[in-house]
């Protein structure tokens, strides 16, 4: 059984939740998000709850169970508080510009790289080496932080790049002065 699609989400006050048929519609004072679950999926509301069930007792059917649980769960969190991203440029020059949706990056290429904030996401850049990224869609979040982040991923040796706020690179050691 899934422990996670077991527990209920509790509705914060001021969120608003409707289901019709197999479609979920989650509003609050960040915007409103939609989602469409899988048929053997049922959502029942009970007060302030929402309750995640299902008739079939199959392994995989449970393992949806759990992750439609987690969906809505961070449909309701996002409408409600939303979610942020921190994005943190290392490297001697490097650094990031916003205008409006547009990222423009200086990370070691001949060319700035132009990147274009998709319509859910927005972001601003401190001091020229964070980049926040904000959004009521976890997912959508996530992705862009990806793609921000394959830009120009962390090296080993000196640790320049773009990496998340509080991520590890873990450091090799150079080449050695060892003669043969």
């Amino acid at each position: 059984m899934s422990r996670i699609g077991k527990m209920p989400i509790e509705i914060p006050a001021g969120v608003k939740v409707e289901v019709n048929g197999q479609e979920v519609s989650v509003t609050g004072k960040k915007g409103s998000l939609v989602r469409t679950i899988r048929p053997e999926i049922e959502l029942k509301i009970d007060g302030n709850q929402i309750v995640v069930e299902s008739d079939v007792t199959d392994r995989r059917i449970n393992a949806f169970k759990g992750l439609t649980r987690s969906l809505i769960n961070n449909m309701v969190i996002g409408v409600d508080q939303g979610f942020k991203k921190v994005l943190v440029i290392e490297g001697v020059g490097y650094r990031a510009s916003a205008s409006g949706k547009n990222l423009t990056l200086n990370v070691g290429y001949s060319n700035p790289v132009d990147f274009k904030l998709p319509e859910m996401i927005s972001g601003n850049v401190e001091n020229n080496t964070t980049i926040v990224l904000e959004s009521i869609d976890k997912e959508a979040l996530g992705l862009t932080a990806a793609q921000i982040r394959a830009i120009r991923k962390p090296e080993p040796y000196k640790g320049k790049g773009i990496r998340y706020e509080g991520e590890y690179i873990q450091r090799k050691a150079g080449k050695t002065g060892a003669s043969s």
